[in-house]
């Protein structure tokens, strides 16, 4: 693997899950030859808990050495070629990551939609701009319209907890009180396209999603009709998409609660976290133990260390 922005970077995605499920049982300590003598940075242009977190662990696990850099609170880059740069940006892109690939053997980056200008946002950006000047592998730590470290972490613990047979798993969207990118919905499709799943994706009219990620995926208006019978219910609010990064309502019915789990089939329920309660889904279902929410964000560490055990072994 050269890199990882996508499901589209990955060989073989469902080997890439059984690698994560296989790291997940090895004991600690027993894999720090893999990564000796090798460091990863870590650039955040946006807050962060779990990725940030997750993401150093693996590195650890894997030997590595990891530098962590808050670039948003930095001094501002310029990423527009050929730029007079006499007003606030202090360095460019093109010296920054030649940079910083001198000093690190992988680059990780997080980025974030600033959700005004869909074109800039859709064609990430800041993403694509370190991938060019960088001379060394980039990893997604999320960027402006995918998250595939949170999606990959997402099959390893369905594949976990999946039942015998061919699963339901239904993306729903639920209410929030502040306009989110729709990134982790994206990704999600994404990968569990790939997945050997029953696909569902149920939102409010508005809440479309961009046809390059929902293509093939069976959508439904109707919450309530979505839910019947699904094995795993994930949960994530996403602003608007055509009427780019609005929030055209806040339909308190749409948050998950025991009566919504109730027409599941013994339903899991799933968040990337973190989560409003009471707003996104009720504490009794977030407390309850059909609720995978904490062991999805245990398997951000394991999702990591196959990414990057990947990556620094050559494989596909």
């Amino acid at each position: 693997m050269k890199q990882f922005t996508s499901v589209h970077d990955v060989s073989n995605p469902e080997a890439l899950v059984r690698e994560a499920l296989a790291l997940k049982q090895q004991p600690r300590g027993s894999l720090h030859h893999i990564g000796q003598h090798h460091t990863i940075a870590l650039l955040f242009f946006n807050p962060s808990l779990r990725t940030r977190l997750s993401t150093q662990r693996a590195a650890i696990e894997l030997g590595m050495s990891v530098m962590d850099y808050n670039a948003g609170q930095g001094w501002q880059l310029e990423f527009e070629d050929s730029a007079v740069m006499n007003i606030d940006k202090a360095e460019h892109i093109k010296e920054a990551a030649a940079v910083i690939s001198q000093y690190a053997d992988i680059i990780g980056i997080r980025t974030f939609p600033g959700l005004q200008d869909r074109e800039r946002d859709y064609s990430d950006y800041v993403l694509r701009q370190f991938q060019q000047y960088a001379r060394v592998p980039v990893v997604s730590l999320e960027s402006a319209i995918r998250h595939p470290l949170q999606s990959l972490a997402d099959w390893v613990t369905i594949e976990e907890h999946r039942p015998a047979y061919r699963p339901k798993v239904v993306l729903s969207w639920a209410p929030h009180p502040r306009a989110l990118p729709q990134a982790v919905a994206n990704s999600f499709l994404e990968w569990m396209q790939r997945a050997d799943v029953e696909l569902v994706l149920t939102h409010p009219k508005g809440y479309e999603l961009a046809e390059e990620f929902t293509q093939g995926v069976t959508v439904s208006y109707d919450q309530n009709e979505a839910l019947e019978g699904a094995n795993f219910i994930y949960a994530k609010n996403w602003s608007s998409y055509q009427d780019y990064g609005r929030i055209l309502n806040q339909d308190a019915g749409w948050m998950i609660t025991p009566e919504k789990m109730a027409r599941a089939n013994n339903g899991k329920f799933m968040h990337c976290l973190p989560v409003r309660r009471n707003v996104v889904v009720a504490d009794a279902v977030l407390d309850s133990p059909n609720s995978l929410a904490i062991e999805q964000a245990n398997n951000r560490t394991y999702a990591a260390m196959a990414v990057l055990k990947s990556i620094l072994e050559g494989k596909d």
